[in-house]
């Protein structure tokens, strides 16, 4: 399915319009977010908490602005980010798709598929993957720590009571969507700066705002995939682009070179893509869409 279509931020959600959203067997929708946002540096801003909000990692900020990425950032200087995402093959009107590796949350909500960066589980506490539907959704909620992450917690020496009442304190925020993957649920953090990272311990976060507005989009009983797909492929008009993670959690069968060119195959852009280029974005794993689209020659030979 060919989808023309444009860009843009709305408030603090990546916002995709469309003519249609995804049915089986499309190659992809399309991509999320913009290549050229300008941000200006504010006191208190980190290489981290911009990741975080734009979901784009540090060292990719940092390598796409000519910066090191240990000093400290200069309030005023202005960063160009690219933030541009593959969204998952096949999403479906109302589904919630969330893809481990990109971490990354899309949402089908009618004609748009709107993005929202996440934070997934460390290699040691891994989130899960498989089809869900939404079975609880709760405002102010209070955590009932798992026996597993108290005992985790009192080994560290910070021992947890057995349940966390609502507050500032509240690892889950204010806003909880409980699925049907055991124990598994969407929720906000008080700690912001951990968005865009392996760092919880199977839940999947979200700063509050972007919370507070999937909170409001879903129902119970929405349907949902977790998926976890490192390389992605996608077509947008002429040009193929893909987006490279590193595989976090050692689930790729083959090197990402390998598993690239076999996607590509299977998505019958091989022979378009400057694999001189596409090589370069493998090793490079920055985790944004970069278009590789095999230019004609211009000698015509």
């Amino acid at each position: 399915m060919t989808i023309r279509s444009f860009v843009l931020t709305l408030g603090a959600v990546f916002v995709l319009y469309a003519r249609g959203v995804g049915t089986a067997g499309d190659a992809a929708t399309a991509l999320s977010g913009a290549d050229a946002t300008v941000y200006t540096v504010a006191a208190g801003d980190t290489l981290t908490s911009i990741a975080a909000r734009f979901g784009v990692y540090p060292s990719t900020i940092a390598a796409d602005n000519g910066l090191p990425a240990a000093r400290p950032l200069e309030i005023g200087r202005q960063l160009r980010i690219d933030n541009r995402h593959v969204v998952p093959r096949a999403i479906a009107p109302g589904e919630i798709v969330v893809n481990v590796a990109q971490r990354m949350a899309f949402f089908a909500d009618g004609a748009r598929v709107l993005a929202y960066p996440i934070a997934v589980g460390r290699t040691t506490w891994q989130t899960p993957t498989g089809s869900f539907t939404v079975v609880r959704k709760e405002e102010d909620p209070a955590w009932h720590v798992p026996a597993s992450i108290r005992a985790e917690s009192a080994r560290a020496g910070h021992p947890l009571p057995l349940v966390v009442p609502p507050g500032p304190r509240n690892p889950l925020g204010h806003f909880w969507i409980g699925l049907s993957l055991a124990g598994i649920g969407i929720h906000g953090t008080p700690a912001e700066s951990s968005i865009y990272q392996a760092a919880t311990h199977g839940c999947i976060r979200l700063q509050r705002d972007r919370i507070a507005d999937l909170y409001s989009r879903v129902m119970l009983r929405t349907p949902g995939r977790i998926i976890y797909e490192p390389i992605l492929i996608t077509e947008s008009g002429e040009d193929v682009y893909i987006e490279v993670h590193p595989d976090v959690y050692r689930r790729l069968p083959a090197t990402p070179h390998q598993e690239a060119r076999a996607l590509a195959v299977r998505l019958g852009v091989d022979r378009r893509i400057d694999w001189q280029r596409a090589d370069r974005e493998i090793d490079r794993h920055a985790g944004i869409a970069r278009e590789v689209r095999l230019k004609p020659d211009p000698t015509g030979t």
